[in-house]
């Protein structure tokens, strides 16, 4: 695609973070040799809907996906030739309400507890322990750990954003350990060459540990993020508080882990549990 250099300089400009841009450019890559034939100055909306249907059918892709697909050809088109197509017919009209999937702390102990590699354990125990997106594990430098004050500095999150998050004390001896084994350089967690970790080393950490638990559904560093937020309401502490600590912009969006532990906070019983 002789556009992706030009696409990604001026991504790189406008600062969009850099997993941002591998993803855009992968979806368009996608999109592109699927309409094999067909010039990239040429392709209209007619175009882009064929491509959508066939992914639709063929991969039965997500609306969040679809959604994605949509912005990052019109985000192109935008920049690369100043057109603006009209795909807004194309969005899904109806909205998806999936809950989040979440570990119990008893799963998320097992799975830390048989993960023997102090490097993976640490890995582990910070995603749960402190409510940790990949990418924000991986970015982790031994500067943003202060141990004096207990907190961990987050650099830079998703939307450009700085956060604090607690540093569980119950990782600081294994931290310790960690350190004195492997002795990092200037990342947390560093693999070869001193380079920092890549996201699909760390989920198949995480799969792994969860296979050793024997735990029965797929487990991604996510879920345990999941968890971490999951467990402080059920454990009553404010939405607010979560929502600084998970980093989102809106407290909307936390709002989504009161569904899941509504019934165990309300202690609400099946009819059929009841005793007349």
């Amino acid at each position: 695609m002789k556009y992706s250099q030009i696409f990604r300089q001026k991504l790189e400009i406008a600062r969009y973070s850099e997993s941002t841009i591998k993803t855009y450019i992968s979806t368009l890559t996608s999109f592109f040799k699927s309409i094999d034939g067909t010039a990239i100055e040429e392709v209209n909306e007619t175009i882009v809907e064929k491509y959508l249907y066939h992914e639709i059918r063929e991969k039965n892709i997500s609306q969040s996906f679809q959604k994605h697909i949509l912005g990052s050809i019109k985000l192109f088109y935008e920049i690369m030739f100043s057109r603006k197509f009209s795909l807004s017919h194309l969005y899904p009209k109806r909205v998806e309400h999936q809950l989040p999937k979440y570990l119990n702390k008893e799963e998320i102990l097992k799975m830390i507890g048989l993960t023997e590699n102090l490097k993976h354990k640490s890995m582990i125990s910070l995603l749960y322990g402190c409510g940790l997106r990949v990418s924000e594990l991986i970015n982790l430098k031994i500067t943003d750990i202060d141990s004096k004050s207990g907190r961990i500095s987050i650099i830079q999150a998703k939307g450009k954003k700085d956060r604090y998050v607690m540093l569980p004390k119950s990782v600081l001896p294994l931290l310790k350990e960690y350190f004195e084994k492997y002795f990092p350089q200037t990342y947390l967690f560093e693999g070869g060459k001193n380079e920092k970790y890549s996201p699909r080393s760390v989920q198949q950490v995480v799969k792994q540990a969860a296979l050793k638990a024997k735990i029965q559904k797929l487990v991604t560093p996510h879920i345990l993020r999941h968890s971490f937020a999951t467990h402080l309401i059920e454990n009553g502490t404010d939405i607010i508080y979560i929502q600084e600590l998970l980093g989102h912009n809106s407290v909307v969006t936390t709002q989504i882990y009161t569904h899941i532990t509504d019934l165990t906070i309300r202690k609400i019983q099946s009819p059929l549990d009841i005793k007349f």
